[in-house]
């Protein structure tokens, strides 16, 4: 009795599984960077200042954009502190290096950026984190964040969801 009904319900939970886990009518094409041409477009940025340059640029499903950028910081350039002003997450995964990383708390002596981001001395109060090879870090739009302090040069990658196409495709 129990295998009569049991067998229907499964029947009717797999195909209802399957069927919401079709692909689109047309499908998507799958975007490639390796780990050799991100390393070459990192050891292709300046190396006398901050770099952060968009390797890739692509379209997602939703109509959504996500920006893959490289970014080069050498030693002793922590720079200001940063606040995006527009709903821009980044997500950073750290390549080589070693540095702290402040988030949150409050900007000491605030200053204009530009129509999209904050500037600002530094931060009291915020989260420090020590981030090596490997982490990820996920920033939500509006948080401050700022590099305290570098222990050498460092490379890292940030990836950034653009909802609202403000990046260009690459």
């Amino acid at each position: 009795m129990k295998t009569r009904i049991l067998a229907p319900l499964f029947v009717l939970i797999t195909s209802t599984a399957f069927a919401q886990a079709l692909p689109p009518a047309a499908p998507q094409v799958a975007t490639d960077i390796t780990g050799v041409e991100i390393q070459a477009f990192i050891d292709s940025l300046p190396r006398d200042r901050v770099s952060d340059s968009p390797i890739r640029v692509v379209e997602t499903t939703g109509d959504m954009r996500l920006g893959i950028f490289g970014v080069y910081r050498p030693d002793g350039v922590t720079g200001d502190v940063n606040v995006h002003l527009v709903d821009t997450t980044e997500i950073y995964y750290m390549l080589k290096g070693a540095a702290t990383l402040v988030t949150g708390g409050t900007l000491v002596e605030p200053y204009e950026g530009n129509e999209s981001w904050l500037r600002a001395k530094s931060i009291e109060g915020g989260v420090s984190r020590r981030v090596v090879p490997g982490d990820v870090i996920v920033i939500p739009g509006h948080t401050a964040h700022w590099w305290s302090e570098l222990e050498g040069e460092i490379e890292y990658l940030i990836f950034r969801p653009d909802p609202d196409k403000r990046l260009d495709l690459q």
